[in-house]
């Protein structure tokens, strides 16, 4: 369940910022490329963010903001275009306290 969820996040996150300037890599599960700028074709790309499955759902949900990870050191980044927070969160998740499921709504 995780893998799938943290690749259709990184799907979304490809949609909303569409573009080849950084590279956002999520292992094992996943990598995508997005955000404007110039673009790369050999080796390592110039912007690269790197964070655990955890800490992307948590990014990508709504539940932490990038500056929080960031300064938690939960995120590698490097290069000028290598900070997500304008385009993060993909979704904010709500949950309700009367929501007697507990599943919450999206």
């Amino acid at each position: 369940m995780t893998a799938a969820a943290v690749r259709h996040l990184l799907e979304e996150l490809a949609e909303r910022a569409p573009g080849n300037s950084v590279e956002v890599r999520v292992p094992p599960f996943g990598v995508t490329q997005c955000i404007e700028g110039p673009t790369h074709t050999r080796g390592t790309p110039p912007n690269v963010v790197e964070l655990s499955a955890q800490t992307w759902l948590e990014l990508a949900l709504g539940r932490r903001s990038w500056e929080q990870a960031a300064s938690a050191s939960e995120i590698s980044a490097s290069g000028i275009r290598a900070d997500l927070s304008d385009v993060i969160p993909l979704l904010r998740l709500r949950i309700d306290a009367d929501d007697a499921d507990g599943r919450g709504s999206a």
